[in-house]
């Protein structure tokens, strides 16, 4: 399927599921280098980061635990600016290595607000880890340590990243057809 219609837009397919697998298997690799012996705690940031995370764990070999948190920014095709948070964070990260989980940082929204609540635990580090980052909209100081794809600031879905709800099942990531 090179094109699709989600919701009421025709997307078309912008990285395969192949280059997305290839990528988080790289990504994986360098965790597992970088944080052997530090036995981290994987923190998913939902929606969107489920499938991101699900696969990235799969070629993990580290001792790791992982959690959720769900939070909201997105209405429609843009971020709202404002952060519902939806279900809680119910871990103790004090002394903590902490790897957040995003699908996708754009304007650094959502990470400044989990950086806050997280920092209050007084982890023994944060890492963040993205499936996809839009560097040209970031604007923010925490850095991002990994991610598998820079992308310009176009408007995506697929591998659960969804528009209204609708495309997170799709396997490929697909981009707006304007």
């Amino acid at each position: 399927m090179d094109k699709v219609k989600v919701f009421d837009k025709e997307f078309e397919i912008f990285i395969s599921q192949t280059e997305i697998e290839n990528k988080i298997i790289e990504i994986a690799k360098q965790i597992n280098q970088d944080l052997k012996g530090e036995n981290p705690i994987f923190l998913g940031i939902l929606n969107g980061s489920f499938m991101f995370a699900s696969e990235l764990f799969k070629s993990l070999n580290i001792d790791c635990s992982i959690s959720f948190l769900k939070l909201a920014s997105y209405q429609g095709r843009a971020s709202s600016g404002k952060i519902k948070q939806l279900i809680g964070l119910n871990e103790n990260l004090t002394g903590q290595t902490v790897v957040i989980l995003e699908d996708i940082i754009d304007t650094g929204i959502t990470i400044e607000n989990i950086m806050k609540q997280i920092i209050g635990f007084e982890p023994k580090k944060v890492i963040i880890a993205s499936l996809l980052y839009k560097s040209n909209a970031y604007n923010n100081s925490y850095p991002i340590d990994y991610y598998c794809f820079n992308i310009p600031n176009d408007f995506i879905v697929g591998y659960g990243l969804d528009y209204n709800g609708y495309g997170r099942n799709l396997k490929h990531i697909y981009k707006i057809v304007e």
